[in-house]
């Protein structure tokens, strides 16, 4: 009889890599045949100038330009519902997202919506997209989402105060424009943060109870690049262009890892965490994740190993226990040169928070594939431990 439990897939967009890829939008836009595209950005990257590059080549192209700019840090679910509304009543046919991970999945969220004619909330979870989206060309201005390779959206569910995850191939962008001088203009905190929140996918997607061949291999690449390239990033945000390349490329290494072997007890805390606070998403990831790999290396002492190394760490003869300090030892040491350093308690959260905090975390799509199965109390003592 066959065996089904080991067949995997993998989805991608077409991805266009490189200094000047932006420059690019209006003729890969065209190829599609459109005429009227919703261009969704947010306030950030509309002052660093971005926004109005794309919205050039997408008019040099003769296609129309309709901006949509109303998009938080972490996008609510009434904020794509607007999307929608402007997006109908203009008649659009595409959408072109330039920014982080808010505007990208905001705007995945409005053309899941306007598709499915639905409010987004009812897209919750695996496979609930049924009608494809509209046309979405992206263009990431930070290494760190990597929103616009994957098949994942995470939209803020407001009234229960969580980040849904939205996972679906229908949800994959059609094409992303990876051009590493957009990474240019942020500034040492965020880049600190998306690139932790990168790191994360990468770890994550490597000890994914669905990993395979096909995503260890961007993975592992994913943490060789970013280990080496971040903090020099964080150091010099406007000047080393070699690191925001390197950044850029990893980045898109984790998203094409997590994308199809999704992730794991670190990104369902930080849903949970992220939708009650409206923090950073990087940050959160970066709370978490020294706590949830010394949790999880017993279920994946090897995996771990290998993140290690790729990491530059040697622990010659090195029992499990050994590679498990040196590696969390080296995770709080970047995570502290990066300036990453407050805890859940200087945020403000305290102990009566957890349970609930805890439950929700239960629920997130992602801690399915958590290479060892917590429970309920497993993730509030982990909570506790970042306090």
């Amino acid at each position: 009889m066959m065996q089904w439990d080991n067949l995997r897939k993998f989805v991608c967009p077409e991805i266009i890599y490189g200094n000047g890829a932006l420059q690019l939008v209006g003729r890969h836009a065209a190829l599609y045949g459109v005429g009227n595209v919703m261009l969704v950005s947010d306030a950030g990257v509309v002052a660093a100038g971005w926004t109005e590059q794309a919205r050039r080549s997408l008019e040099e192209a003769g296609i129309r330009v309709i901006l949509f700019d109303q998009v938080s840090s972490n996008p609510r679910d009434h904020e794509v519902m607007a999307g929608v509304e402007r997006y109908a009543a203009a008649g659009c046919d595409a959408l072109v997202a330039v920014g982080g991970g808010s505007p990208l999945d905001c705007a995945k969220g409005i053309g899941i919506a306007w598709a499915n004619r639905c409010d987004i909330v009812a897209c919750e979870g695996v496979d609930r997209v049924v009608v494809p989206m509209p046309p979405l060309l992206c263009v990431p201005t930070t290494a760190g989402s990597a929103a616009d390779v994957s098949q994942f959206a995470i939209i803020t569910n407001t009234v229960r105060r969580v980040k849904m995850a939205i996972i679906s191939k229908a949800v994959v962008p059609d094409v992303t424009l990876i051009d590493p001088l957009t990474t240019g203009t942020l500034d040492s905190y965020l880049t600190a943060c998306t690139g932790m929140d990168a790191l994360v996918h990468a770890i994550e997607a490597y000890v994914s109870n669905a990993s395979s061949p096909l995503t260890d291999l961007h993975a592992l690449e994913a943490v060789r690049l970013i280990a080496g390239a971040l903090l020099p990033a964080v150091r010099d945000p406007a000047g080393d262009l070699a690191a925001r390349t390197r950044m850029m490329l990893g980045c898109m290494e984790a998203g094409l890892a997590f994308s199809n072997a999704s992730l794991g007890a670190v990104h369902a805390m930080s849903h949970s965490l992220g939708g009650t606070l409206d923090l950073p998403h990087g940050e959160c990831n970066a709370m978490f994740l020294d706590h949830v790999v010394a949790f999880n290396f017993p279920a994946a002492p090897d995996r771990f190993r290998g993140i290690a190394e790729a990491m530059g760490l040697h622990c010659r003869g090195g029992s499990p226990a050994d590679w498990q300090k040196l590696l969390v030892d080296e995770i709080r040491r970047i995570k502290a040169a990066a300036g990453i350093n407050r805890t859940l308690g200087q945020l403000g959260v305290v102990s009566a928070d957890l349970p609930r905090l805890a439950a929700n975390a239960m629920k997130d799509a992602c801690m399915v594939t958590n290479p060892r199965r917590p429970t309920v109390e497993d993730i509030g003592r982990i909570y506790a431990e970042a306090l």
